[in-house]
């Protein structure tokens, strides 16, 4: 079943909660990657919005509100590191471990 809201088909649960409530969760939960400037500027349009809401809707300022709490999500980037191999040493060219017939 499709989840619509007001024409637009909501793919993730994110984007459901973000047409449903009418308010844009990045503005609450910030990006991981902003910068301190940055981060002053979305919480004072953060607070500006969340006053309006406390007026004209409480339960989405409460919810809107918990989520100012919330940390933003790491995005995944690489960190120019590699990933440890197991190490596998071999004995008389057979990997060690491995059981020999006799």
């Amino acid at each position: 079943m499709k989840s619509i809201v007001a024409g637009h088909v909501a793919v993730t649960a994110t984007e459901f909660a973000e047409l449903a409530l009418g308010i844009d969760l990045e503005l609450f939960t910030g990006s991981a990657t902003e910068s301190q400037m940055d981060r002053a500027a979305r919480l004072d349009v953060a607070h500006e919005v969340l006053a309006e809401l406390r007026e004209s809707d409480p339960e989405t300022a409460a919810y809107a509100e918990s989520l100012l709490r919330t940390l933003p999500l790491k995005e995944s980037r690489p960190s120019g590191r590699r990933t440890r191999r197991a190490n596998r040493r071999t004995l008389n060219g057979l990997t060690a471990g491995t059981a020999v017939a006799a």
